[in-house]
């Protein structure tokens, strides 16, 4: 009985940890910009430039701790840096969710979007599992001997930067986001008809103006109760809004394409029947000038070639990205976007993008950029 109750937890919890590890390694650039909101809310933004490294070591950690865990290789000290790692996890959740802070844990990426509630839910139950281990670790036997066990951790460890190290700099193996190939982005923003928005509480502070009483009401019971009428009563201060049920969401509720002068432009750009090169550069103090070149390379083809309409969508002040073109004799045309959605777009500053009416066809890291005779052949040859 003893000993089926710690394989059970041996098996639940190494399988989370390599699945949680695994499908945010999957991403680590949007892991670190969690990692970043955290930053943030602890004051701990001089960190900032470390977030993507720590990203890519936290995946790979879970991923080791798991797969040690249910091989058995070390395991009184693998257990004791889950009993950490689950004791931290549990502490960054709860404070997320008690002070309404980071909303959504980043704990299975954007594969799985949890509240922090239902996050810190979760790190409890692992916490009870691993407990269990650590109170029975001397019993928890290995699969292999001593140096078999060590060797397959190395690989373990090798295989586990390996991957995150890959996607970050050749994009997500899969794809969570709402820009994924296939995606229209004009349909993931639409609003279907009869949809119901996010319902609001409002509470008023009313204060007597006779007796000084105070009370707090619902706007529903302000208004039910008449004590609107009674002048006695007063409202002080601002009324305080509380979510009581949540409405339909768009997956692209913040995307907002402008020019120079603010006009927006999403309808247009994407509503091209034809093809349209997008180069997506969130960031133009970090971006990679070589990738920079190369693509405006690809665009000034694609242009002359087959009048292909290209667009830099960049989030810096148009000043910037202005001086940035000309500096860098940019032949696409210069819109505007806020940088979270240009960050979910594609995983790579600069990335690049591929879309016909409005649909993502293809999208590509800079480090994997396509070649422009690849492309004529794959798509513009078809069309």
């Amino acid at each position: 009985m003893k000993n089926g109750l710690i394989w059970f937890c041996r098996i639940a919890v190494g399988l989370l940890f390599i699945f949680s590890g695994l499908i945010k390694a999957n991403d680590p650039l949007g892991f670190s910009y969690k990692l970043e909101e955290y930053f943030e809310v602890f004051h701990l933004t001089f960190l900032n430039n470390l977030a993507l490294s720590m990203a890519i070591v936290l995946c790979a950690l879970e991923m080791i701790l798991g797969f040690a865990l249910l091989t058995g290789a070390r395991a009184i000290k693998v257990v004791w840096g889950l009993l950490l790692l689950i004791i931290f996890f549990g502490f960054l959740t709860f404070y997320s969710a008690f002070f309404k802070v980071v909303q959504t844990c980043g704990c299975f990426g954007d594969a799985i979007p949890l509240t922090p509630w239902q996050s810190f839910s979760k790190d409890m139950v692992l916490l009870a599992l691993v407990l269990v281990l650590f109170v029975n670790r001397k019993a928890i036997k290995p699969l292999f001997n001593a140096p078999a066990g060590d060797k397959a951790i190395i690989i373990a460890t090798i295989a586990s930067l390996g991957f995150g190290l890959y996607t970050y700099n050749f994009s997500p193996i899969a794809d969570f986001l709402p820009y994924k190939v296939g995606a229209n982005i004009l349909k993931e923003m639409e609003i279907p008809p009869g949809a119901k928005p996010d319902e609001f509480e409002l509470t008023y502070n009313l204060v007597n103006k006779k007796t000084k009483a105070t009370k707090k009401i619902t706007d529903k019971e302000y208004l039910s109760s008449g004590i609107w009428k009674d002048t006695n009563w007063e409202v002080k201060g601002n009324p305080e809004s509380r979510l009581v049920k949540k409405g339909f969401e768009p997956k692209i509720r913040d995307l907002n394409i402008q020019d120079a002068q603010g006009n927006n432009y999403n309808k247009e750009l994407l509503s091209n029947p034809f093809y349209s090169l997008v180069i997506v550069a969130y960031d133009l103090s970090k971006t990679n000038i070589d990738a920079v070149a190369k693509a405006n390379a690809l665009a000034a083809n694609l242009i002359q070639n087959y009048n292909t309409r290209v667009i830099f969508l960049t989030s810096n002040a148009p000043e910037q990205a202005q001086a940035f073109a000309k500096e860098h004799k940019l032949v696409s045309e210069l819109f505007y976007a806020d940088g979270v959605p240009l960050k979910s777009m594609v995983r790579a500053n600069p990335g690049i993008m591929l879309l016909k009416n409005g649909t993502v066809v293809n999208k590509w890291h800079y480090h994997n950029m396509p070649k422009y005779d690849d492309l004529v052949k794959e798509y513009l040859s078809k069309q």
